[in-house]
């Protein structure tokens, strides 16, 4: 591995592309070498792991077994818990693995295809929180119209057209990675195949991989995040229009939960992005990533449950028929 490791510092030049190999495996990196924490984290990320799913599986199943929740709202939160279990499957439960049995390898195959579900998964609840973001604004800005704009058919395409963006996302960061036949190092600084560590240790041209890492952070995070600030400087103005207090708080409970969880997502997004510009130690970087692929996940459930008396009702009935 140490010879591999050397032969892939640097980038070679102007040697036949039959010439050529591709990596094997990847490194990934561990949140700590102590061997005595080792137990203790492969505890706290399984239990992490088990309270994401069950939790979102509640959600899902809380919507889907009541009929008054059927409505656009918590149609798109059903397709948020099916991306939140999907985008902590994808990452935590490799390293929930490698933990138990105390390997960092990862395949090239297992590398990209786990990148390919990350990005699909994430994307996705970047943009279902955009949809909901705009669900909300019509429900507040224009009630009236709210049944006739947000039909099943607009919301189904919204689910669909998510999904579908996701997948190009996915796919655009899959076709570069395979272009690439050698990479500048096997140890990718995270504890999953975090997309832009790929791209940075392909041996692809620089300016290539900057332009596409810019260009889909504007699409998919720049814009979304805009149309979600947009949708809330419209609601926040036609709350603002209620005369009595109890209206504006009613209005705005409506929403609450959903600014939370916008919050919550792009506050830890943002902050591991900074975090990997300040430091350069990628152990940090890798414990910061836990925040939006493991934490993120499990309190959305939480977060809607714990504020939403329809959710509460629900899931009290549902776990009064279940016990």
């Amino acid at each position: 591995m140490t010879q591999q490791r050397s032969s892939l510092t640097q980038c070679p030049i102007n040697i036949d592309p039959q010439n050529l190999t591709r990596v094997s495996e990847f490194q990934l990196v561990n949140l700590s070498e102590d061997l005595d924490l080792q137990p203790i984290l492969f505890g706290l990320f399984l239990s992490m792991y088990l309270v994401t799913v069950l939790g979102n599986l509640l959600i899902i199943l809380a919507i889907s077994s009541d009929s008054h929740l059927h409505t656009p709202m918590y149609f798109f939160l059903c397709n948020l818990s099916w991306a939140d279990i999907g985008l902590t499957s994808t990452t935590i439960s490799k390293m929930i693995v490698n933990i138990q049995t105390h390997s960092r390898a990862i395949s090239y195959v297992g590398c990209l295809t786990q990148m390919s579900f990350f990005l699909i998964f994430a994307c996705m609840d970047d943009m279902l929180l955009t949809v909901m973001a705009y669900d909300r604004f019509v429900a507040i800005c224009h009630p009236l119209h709210y049944p006739i704009i947000m039909n099943p058919r607009l919301c189904g395409f919204l689910v669909l057209g998510s999904f579908l963006i996701s997948l190009f996302e996915s796919q655009l960061h899959n076709l570069i990675a395979l272009q690439s036949t050698t990479f500048k190092d096997v140890e990718i600084s995270n504890f999953f195949c975090d997309p832009s560590q790929v791209l940075s240790l392909s041996c692809w041209d620089s300016f290539t991989n900057n332009l596409v890492m810019y260009l889909v952070g504007a699409i998919y995070g720049f814009f979304p995040l805009l149309g979600i600030l947009f949708s809330y400087y419209k609601i926040v103005s036609s709350i603002l229009k209620i005369p009595s207090s109890g209206g504006k708080y009613k209005a705005f409970s409506t929403c609450g939960s959903h600014l939370t969880v916008v919050c919550l997502f792009y506050g830890t997004a943002i902050g591991v992005y900074l975090g990997s510009v300040l430091s350069h130690s990628s152990r940090k970087g890798a414990v910061a990533s836990v925040m939006y692929t493991a934490v993120t996940p499990m309190l959305n459930p939480f977060i809607y449950s714990l504020r939403n008396r329809d959710i509460k009702s629900s899931l009290k009935k549902l776990l009064g028929r279940i016990v």
